[in-house]
Order: structure tokens, then C-alpha cells, then sequence
């Protein structure tokens, strides 16, 4: 049990923060919450455990639970799977928003050429831009800059989405405790009826958190491989081999060159488990009460999944600390990489029912993104360090 001011010292940080911070305080691992391995809870018990918490970030930041990523088990969340899965994130559209996304690679080589820049601003922007364009026809909000880059904007929408996707993963005391909570709890409930519209004018603008993963997966897949690849230059050289190679040097990376830069979706896929993009997964609640590896789970049970516990497991990966995209090559020689990970020795998009729906979508903004950057630029630490000190991520 913690005192009173080590609770105030953990009180407003997120989730994962105090979380960590007690087990590290403990010397262990593990802390009396380990009811079985994350293959349990995602496979084996999925159906069980393919709800979520109501918390005031998840039902702020989704309009009153009228999405899909955040939103509980129910009748709400399969009809805005349906309609994603059908209008928004299928093959053909996919296809169809294929030149919006090359569009906004080329105006990320001609906004960067020649210039210095902040990586992490600079690949946040890219996805940004890119999501944008496929979910609203438009780069920007308001006016860019000259030279391509975002507007005054553009830089607090993007910035908003961040300051969203922290609140999500702060910890609430009336989260766990209902009865605390002092703001109306009335829903967004509404009716069809014949030749009404499928999708409520809130329902719609509900929809924009679509952006939150659009803008935070990919950068996030990007900013840490090249971090890690500039650290080490002949894993850096390798990959634009591999793309002088593939591609050439007559003209820029497209999306039909994918299938054969292995190599740089090796990188990727390496930098999503040693860095993931979250410490923990969006909590997963019990429709029905289960017994896991022994222990039995009411029902409306949270489960809090460790995506670092997982990707850094020794028993799972042999040197799990240090980067090394070979690892994912060497039972690869015939069948393409791909930056899922379905049999779950790390989590990336797809975790079984409550899965990402737009793997597609993620996979070919992340892919394009690392491509451009080391096909366009040569890459170097900041002026007066010899690399990136990375050691605070990697304890």
C-alpha cells in the first residue's frame, strides 16, 4: 500500500506511468497483477474480453461513445465497425485514396529538402497530412506555409490530437469508482427511422478520432527506427541499399515497391516492439465472467495488457533491448515482411477483435514515410553529439 504522499506524487500521471513506477519501486517484474500471458486475454478468451472501460477521456474524446476504438461492447461499436468496414477502410477504398497519399509523400520531400528539421514535428506532420487528406480531401486546416509545411493550423491540430491520445491514458479516480463522478452520465442515445441518414451529424463527427491513430501509429513507427538507425550507420546504409537497389535512383519510392523493401519494414516492425507506441493497451473490459490461468474474473473486469512486457521478453526474443532488424528476416527468404504481428510475440496494430482496422492504411503511411526519408536524405545526429543517447527508453 502506498503512503499518502507517494499517492499524490502518482495521482495525475498516466496509467502506465505509476503503474511502472510501483514495480520498478518493487524490483520486480511482475506485481500481483499477472493473471496469465497476453494470448489468454486476446486469443484464447478474446469474445470475453473484447469490451471497454467507460472513463471520461474515452467518452469526451468519442462524442459519447459513438466510434469504435474506445467505445464498449455493443450494438453502437458493431454498427460503426460495419460502416468503417464497409465505406471507409476497405480494399477498394484503399485503392481509390491511393494518389492522395502519394501526394502528400512528394509534398513531404519538397517541404523538408535542404532544411534542418525536428523529426518527431516532421513525420507527426506527414501522417497528419495524410490522414487528413483521405478522411477530409484536405492537407491542411487554414493556410500552409510557403515552402509546403503546416500552418498555424495544422501545428495546434495536430498538437490537440497528442494532448487527446495523454488524457486517454490518465489515471481516474472515478473511473473505478462511478459513484464519484459528478458530471451527467446521460448517453447519446438516438433512433433510426426510414430515410434517415446512416450516420447521426454527431456520429459523423465522431469519426475524427480516426486521426488520432492515423496521426500518432505511423509517426510513432518512424521516429524510433530512425532514431535507432542513426545510431547504428550500417543498418542505416543497408536500408538504402536495399532501396537503390529495389528502386533506383531515377525516381521516389511508390507504394507497388513495398512488397520488396523488406528490409525497411524489418526496421519498422523492430522499432514497433522495442518502442511500442503505448507501454500498455487501451484497457480490455470482460463481457461475462471467465476464468484465466487459474484465476477467475468477474465479469467487468479491466485488463491492463503490457506491450512492453511482451516485446522486451527475453524468452520471446534474444536480445530484446538491442535493435536488430535481421531477426525478423531470417525465416522470411519467400513471404513478404509485414508490420502485423498475428501471432502476437509483440503488438502492433492487430490485437484480436478490438483490433485496428486500418493496418492497410497504417502500414503503407508508415512505410512510405521511412522509405521517402532515407531514399530523399542523409541522416546524421544533431550538431555535436555522436549519436542519440536512447538509454532512458531502454531501461
Amino acid at each position: 500500500m502506498a503512503t499518502s504522499s507517494k499517492s499524490t506524487s502518482f495521482n495525475s500521471k498516466p496509467t502506465f506511468r505509476w503503474i511502472h513506477g510501483f514495480m520498478k519501486e518493487m524490483n520486480t517484474e511482475i506485481a500481483c497483477i499477472q493473471l496469465g500471458n497476453i494470448h489468454n486475454f486476446l486469443k484464447k478468451h478474446d469474445a470475453v474480453f473484447a469490451s471497454r472501460p467507460i472513463t471520461m477521456a474515452t467518452e469526451y474524446s468519442s462524442g459519447g461513445f459513438l466510434t469504435t476504438a474506445v467505445v464498449p461492447w455493443g450494438d453502437q461499436w458493431k454498427k460503426m465497425r460495419r460502416v468503417l468496414a464497409s465505406d471507409v477502410i476497405n480494399p477498394s477504398t484503399f485503392r481509390w485514396l491511393h494518389d492522395k497519399r502519394v501526394e502528400e509523400a512528394d509534398n513531404l520531400v519538397r517541404c523538408i529538402y535542404s532544411q534542418f528539421i525536428n523529426l518527431r514535428n516532421t513525420v507527426r506532420q506527414y501522417s497528419g497530412n495524410a490522414i487528413r487528406k483521405m478522411i477530409l480531401n484536405t492537407r491542411y486546416f487554414g493556410q500552409g506555409k510557403k515552402d509546403g509545411g503546416p500552418g498555424v493550423e495544422k501545428e495546434q491540430h495536430v498538437e490537440s490530437l497528442f494532448i487527446v491520445l495523454a488524457h486517454l491514458c490518465v489515471f481516474s479516480l472515478s473511473d473505478y469508482f462511478p459513484w464519484l463522478r459528478v458530471l451527467d452520465l446521460d448517453g447519446h442515445e438516438k433512433t433510426d427511422s426510414n430515410g434517415e441518414p446512416l450516420l447521426s451529424v454527431a456520429e459523423i463527427k465522431a469519426q475524427c478520432t480516426l486521426m488520432l491513430a492515423g496521426v500518432y501509429s505511423p509517426s510513432n513507427a518512424i521516429e524510433w527506427p530512425m532514431a535507432e538507425m542513426i545510431n547504428q550507420p550500417e543498418v542505416l546504409s543497408k536500408s538504402v541499399e536495399e532501396i537503390d537497389r529495389v528502386v533506383g535512383k531515377e525516381r521516389l519510392v511508390q507504394e507497388s515497391d513495398f512488397q520488396q523493401l523488406n528490409y525497411v519494414k524489418a526496421c519498422i516492425r523492430e522499432a514497433l516492439w522495442l518502442h511500442p507506441i503505448a507501454l500498455f493497451n487501451l484497457p480490455h473490459v470482460s463481457n461475462s465472467a471467465a476464468t484465466v490461468a487459474g484465476c477467475f474474473i468477474p465479469k467487468g473486469s479491466h485488463v491492463l495488457l503490457s506491450r512492453l512486457g511482451l516485446g522486451r521478453n527475453p524468452r520471446i526474443w534474444e536480445e530484446p533491448l538491442n535493435f536488430n532488424p535481421e531477426r525478423h528476416l531470417s525465416a522470411r527468404t519467400v513471404q513478404a515482411v509485414e508490420l502485423n504481428e498475428p501471432n502476437l510475440r509483440f503488438i502492433s496494430f492487430r490485437t484480436g477483435m478490438r483490433g485496428c482496422a486500418g493496418i492497410a492504411f497504417g502500414s503503407a503511411i508508415a512505410v512510405m514515410l521511412l522509405a521517402r526519408l532515407l531514399q530523399g536524405f542523409t541522416w546524421s545526429p544533431p550538431p555535436g553529439q555522436e549519436e542519440i543517447d536512447l538509454s532512458r527508453v531502454k531501461k
